[in-house]
């Protein structure tokens, strides 16, 4: 993915070629190692082929993937509605640390209860 970043950093950049020698700039601009052999991976397989067709050929793929189910409504409602999702993980929450702490005593045989 970082080799796919740095090629689509580089076109944004209007750099119409973008190069493995330009993708070397950009990681090491930031601080990033690069991985010359899926460099070379990357570079052999989009030989000869225009970047937005490779990326309108993806969102087709990722829509097929994406339609195997109905898709689930958020609930609209303005800042109320993440209320009433975080109190149930909170309460699981102070469960499991509950549990957690009455385990820890088993061992001791409840010396200190």
């Amino acid at each position: 993915m970082k080799v796919i970043a740095a090629y689509l950093l580089a076109k944004l950049g209007r750099n119409e070629n973008p190069s493995v020698a330009d993708l070397k700039k950009i990681f090491e601009s930031v601080g990033a190692e690069i991985d010359q052999e899926k460099t070379d991976l990357f570079f052999s397989l989009i030989k000869d082929r225009d970047v937005t067709e490779l990326i309108a050929a993806g969102r087709e793929k990722m829509a097929a993937l994406s339609s195997g189910g109905p898709a689930v409504a958020a609930p609209s409602g303005g800042g109320g509605g993440a209320a009433p999702a975080s109190e149930p993980a909170a309460e699981s929450k102070k469960k499991e640390e509950e549990k957690e702490e009455s385990e820890d005593d088993g061992g001791m045989m409840s010396l200190f209860d």
